[in-house]
């Protein structure tokens, strides 16, 4: 198990950006824990009580329509901070948070992270400073993926999701794949069956590899 000083150190790592060290007080109170597959760790309407640190592992933050239809906003992965924006705005959870597979979190409370930000003003600018940041990429990736086709969308998930992998096998459910790109499950089957017709992916089971990066690339129009 991956001791919480660990989990300390690579979140002062995450807000500093990696190079200026950020000293969080060791004595911050956190509790590693282990989800299974398919648990929740926050949902909608939720009170949110603390941060989380991600030790490995991935996790699903959604958001369902009015029809009860899923669409997934984004895909938190080992390394990655959950949570924590919900927490700052004092306000409850506007989506959910599940496990796409076994995962192991830290979890810090709310009332510590929140004294850190308030005696140390480094953490304090950059925690700004990196909300400022992934409002904007936010926008820009919604603004991009709303002028796309469906087959560009699913492209660019697959290099996204490739991305999010580290390079091995994609191993997420048609239902899931379809809820990231934002359009039905029979159309990402057959959009991923004509993929692997031009030889752009791999499939075995319910795995994909990517194996024309570029051509992907292409077809998303990223270039």
């Amino acid at each position: 198990m991956v001791t919480c000083s660990h989990c300390l150190s690579e979140i002062e790592k995450i807000l500093s950006g990696a190079h200026n060290a950020i000293v969080l007080d060791p004595h911050i109170h956190n509790k590693n824990s282990e989800y299974k597959k398919g648990e929740i760790l926050f949902s909608e309407g939720g009170i949110p009580r603390g941060v989380f640190y991600i030790h490995s592992g991935l996790i699903k933050i959604i958001k369902s329509g009015n029809e009860g239809k899923e669409q997934i906003i984004e895909i938190a992965k080992t390394g990655d901070l959950v949570g924590f924006r919900a927490m700052l705005s004092d306000k409850t959870y506007n989506v959910d948070g599940v496990m796409l597979e076994d995962t192991s979190v830290c979890y810090i409370q709310k009332s510590d992270f929140m004294q850190e930000i308030n005696l140390n003003e480094q953490l304090r600018n950059t925690v700004i400073r990196v909300l400022s940041k992934e409002l904007q990429d936010r926008a820009d990736l919604l603004t991009t993926m709303a002028q796309k086709t469906v087959r560009q969308r699913s492209a660019l998930a697959l290099i996204l999701l490739d991305d999010i992998y580290k390079g091995n096998p994609i191993n997420l459910s048609r239902d899931d794949l379809a809820n990231y790109v934002g359009t039905a499950t029979e159309t990402v089957i057959r959009l991923l069956r004509e993929f692997k017709k031009d030889g752009l992916v791999g499939i075995q089971g319910r795995k994909i590899t990517i194996l024309e990066m570029n051509r992907l690339i292409e077809i998303s129009k990223l270039i």
